[in-house]
């Protein structure tokens, strides 16, 4: 069974094109699309408007975005399977819910009503720490034209390819399009001139330190993954800031779901947030399986 592309709308300017976005990557990707309306965001964001129906408003409004959404999709890409489904419950455990069985939910950076002018909505926030499968959050503004096929994916401390690279690698093959995967590092401003590993200058060695293993990641990436062009970028620099600078002009930028447990339940860990808030292009929360 096909996994669907699910996305998120409320009638917003970014949920139209989040939902554009999800239109354009189950046509490529040949899978189905649910649109997804939760019924209590306008109800948390603001917005109860009244219609003489008979019928609670949010109901009417919800079906009437649903259905808007659906002519949407079946005039931009025809042979696109759409089903469309109204969920009166809170959105982020709606989304959180049909995260369990879709190949990918995406949904729009900001909302409508009160946080419509924030950098980014409580829902995307809340939805790329809990989902169960990759999240793509799609900014409101149209920003510069992408580089086509362009993926760029952090890579980080993890022995090995984690989850966030191979779903780099899978979107760089399937896009025709190239990866480049950034390894970014840093030199500690207080470090003990006598350590073992580091002879001669400290900088050097933990820049060699992060291309080694920036080499024994992507080789096995490369031999355990599709086939891309895959190109290697290592920077100095905060990770948050070194990923956001390297995906101007990107189709999408790639990131892991680094989780910390909380009162709240589990957080984006500060790179995700960071990238979330201030990335130019589309950006993917793969959460760690391992």
């Amino acid at each position: 069974m096909q996994l669907p592309i699910v996305v998120g709308v409320d009638g917003s300017e970014g949920s139209l094109r989040a939902l554009d976005w999800a239109a354009a990557e189950a046509a490529r990707s040949r899978l189905p699309l649910r649109v997804v309306h939760a019924s209590l965001w306008e109800h948390y964001e603001g917005m109860r408007p009244t219609f003489d129906t008979g019928r609670p408003a949010e109901q009417v409004l919800a079906e009437h975005l649903v259905a808007s959404a659906r002519e949407r999709v079946h005039r931009l890409h025809a042979d696109v399977t759409v089903v469309a489904d109204v969920q009166p419950e809170d959105p982020v455990n709606a989304l959180v819910r049909e995260s369990h069985e879709a190949a990918l939910v995406v949904l729009g950076s900001r909302g409508r009503g009160r946080i419509a002018g924030m950098l980014l909505g409580s829902v995307s926030l809340a939805l790329a720490g809990r989902s169960h499968c990759p999240v793509v959050v799609v900014p409101a503004g149209p920003g510069a034209q992408p580089e086509q096929g362009r993926v760029v994916v952090g890579i980080g401390n993890a022995p090995g390819p984690s989850a966030a690279a191979r779903f780099a690698l899978a979107q760089a093959a399937s896009r025709h399009g190239e990866l480049f995967a950034v390894r970014a590092w840093r030199c500690p401003a207080h470090e003990a001139a006598d350590h073992p590993l580091l002879a001669g200058s400290p900088a050097s060695a933990h820049r060699l330190q992060a291309e080694e293993h920036l080499e024994e990641v992507l080789a096995v990436l490369e031999r355990t993954g599709p086939e891309a062009d895959v190109h290697r970028a290592v920077v100095q620099g905060p990770v948050h800031q070194v990923l956001i600078e390297e995906a101007e002009g990107a189709e999408l930028l790639v990131v892991g779901a680094r989780r910390s447990g909380g009162p709240h339940g589990p957080r984006l860990g500060p790179v995700g947030h960071s990238v979330l808030h201030y990335a130019s292009c589309p950006v993917a929360v793969v959460p760690d399986t391992r």
